[in-house]
């Protein structure tokens, strides 16, 4: 498929997205809109949009692509299925309070139970965490974009993601949040659709049945899940489970960006629909995802085609982009880029909402009775958006510059780091109901814990015998976390224990 149809077809898809977002915030682009969606949002639409949030363009390449890793295969299934558990979790304990306590800003929480600064804290990790997990994956697309479209323009890279975050911003910045749970949820729909199209062009092109491709990818190389033969590697199938627990729940249920789409939904019976049909969906659609990656690497072999290279560096999360390119024909082509662009923006416009609701609620206090009618308020949250947009502009240059790893292993080592203090602070106000801390310590002991687990990570295989630490880490971390707030700790007061 030629560079210039790519770039027509981009056109319209964004094209759509912004007539949808101007229809949607018409008539109301308040900031309750903005932040809550008017508190209005049906359940099953949040379910289904969800999952191109959850899933990305991460999932849509790195995953299919890390399948060919003979000590990788299926494990990201492993990982998965802590996932599962993690969305439970979140269902029946964080959604809960989270109602209950009537929250726009789930860092509210943090204030109310251990302090201003703690609570500030909390934010700051978010923001941190989010900006810089969104940016690695609108990374990855963008590269794909580069390559297979504007290299043919010798447009340059910074170019190109400017022009991807211009469009994200035109069709958010007034609706924010409702705009998002109708976008989402046409993206999603692409999302979807081209997972299961992409593996019938796939089994088309090597004349298999569902049957015979069911078979074949059982049999090949590719399809092993369950990792166990050795505990101290990083696919050891405890790890992985651990893992997909912890991570999900400080990453989904600890994260304004996912929390912000389930509290926009009308009660707590609504918002637990939502997250238990998501969790059922997400299962199914992963193991799709990594067939779609096995039946790659078997019509890769068939014919000759070779992982793609950049700077003499193997990129496995090429080989989707690259057959669907330049070797399928222009239906499966088109299918690809749709479903890529929708996962990927998916992920990137819910971050922009939440990052800009996180600042204003968290830091400029906009979803107070005496703010909320201010002058200039909504052109604040404008600003403020615009400010977001450039950060992200920001560090997708810098990463770019030195990222030489998988894309998908990078953002969950990072979220292992930024995601793990919060996940101590609200461990600790949960289960220590009968403490507090002293507030103004809180920032060091969240700025120490992930340094320490940097320097266990970076010495494990000496410091336990071999023993490689994957993402486990966040446990770690949150558990690092969790005990330095002990040691500062104080008895509660009966306003602050919830």
């Amino acid at each position: 498929m030629s560079s210039g149809t790519i770039l027509a077809i981009i056109i319209i898809y964004f094209g759509i997205l912004i007539l949808i977002s101007n229809l949607v915030s018409k008539k109301d682009s308040s900031n309750d809109a903005f932040f809550k969606a008017n508190k209005n949002s049906k359940w099953y639409l949040v379910a289904f949009g969800m999952i191109g949030t959850a899933l990305s363009g991460v999932t849509f390449i790195s995953v299919p692509g890390e399948v060919g890793n003979p000590d990788l295969q299926f494990k990201y299934f492993q990982f998965v299925l802590g996932n599962a558990i993690g969305f439970i979790i979140i269902a029946t304990v964080l959604l809960p309070l989270y109602y209950r306590m009537n929250l726009t800003s789930i860092y509210s929480y943090i204030e109310q139970r251990l302090g201003v600064v703690s609570y500030k804290t909390a934010a700051t990790i978010f923001l941190i965490s989010r900006t810089i997990g969104s940016a690695f994956r609108l990374y990855l697309v963008v590269i794909v974009l580069q390559r297979f479209v504007f290299d043919a323009y010798n447009i340059p890279f910074a170019v190109t993601v400017l022009i991807s975050l211009a469009l994200i911003f035109a069709y958010t910045y007034r609706g924010g949040l409702k705009t998002i749970i109708i976008t989402d949820t046409l993206q999603t729909f692409f999302l979807v659709s081209s997972v299961f199209l992409t593996i019938i062009f796939i089994c088309n092109s090597l004349d298999y049945s569902f049957t015979e491709a069911f078979e074949a990818v059982k049999n090949s190389n590719y399809s092993k899940v369950f990792f166990y033969e050795d505990y101290l590697k990083g696919n050891f199938v405890l790890k992985q489970i651990l893992g997909g627990i912890f991570v999900t729940i400080a990453m989904v249920g600890l994260d304004q960006d996912l929390m912000q789409k389930n509290l926009s939904c009308k009660n707590i019976g609504e918002a637990q629909k939502n997250m238990f049909t998501f969790t059922g969906i997400f299962v199914v659609i992963n193991i799709f995802f990594l067939s779609v990656g096995a039946l790659l690497y078997l019509y890769a072999e068939k014919n000759g085609i070779a992982v793609p290279m950049v700077d003499d560096v193997k990129r496995t999360d090429l080989l989707f982009p690259e057959i669907a390119f330049n070797h399928l024909n222009i239906v499966p082509a088109v299918v690809f880029l749709l479903g890529l662009t929708a996962a990927t923006f998916a992920t990137t416009d819910s971050a922009l909402t939440a990052l800009t609701t996180s600042f204003c609620v968290d830091f400029l206090g906009m979803d107070k009775a005496e703010n909320q009618n201010k002058p200039n308020v909504v052109r604040t949250r404008h600003l403020v958006h615009v400010g977001f947009s450039i950060l992200m502009f920001l560090v997708i240059i810098v990463f770019n510059s030195l990222n030489d790893k998988s894309v998908v292993t990078m953002i969950f080592k990072v979220a292992s780091y930024t995601y793990g203090p919060l996940l101590g602070l609200y461990a600790f106000g949960l289960f220590m109901k009968s403490k507090t801390v002293h507030d103004k310590l809180v920032p060091f002991i969240c700025v120490i814990s992930p340094l320490v687990c940097f320097l266990i990570a970076k010495n494990s295989a000496a410091l336990f015998g071999d023993y490689v630490i994957d993402n486990e880490l966040i446990i770690v971390n949150g558990l690092i976390t969790f005990i330095g707030l002990l040691i500062i700790s104080k008895p509660a007061t009966s306003q602050t224990k919830f």
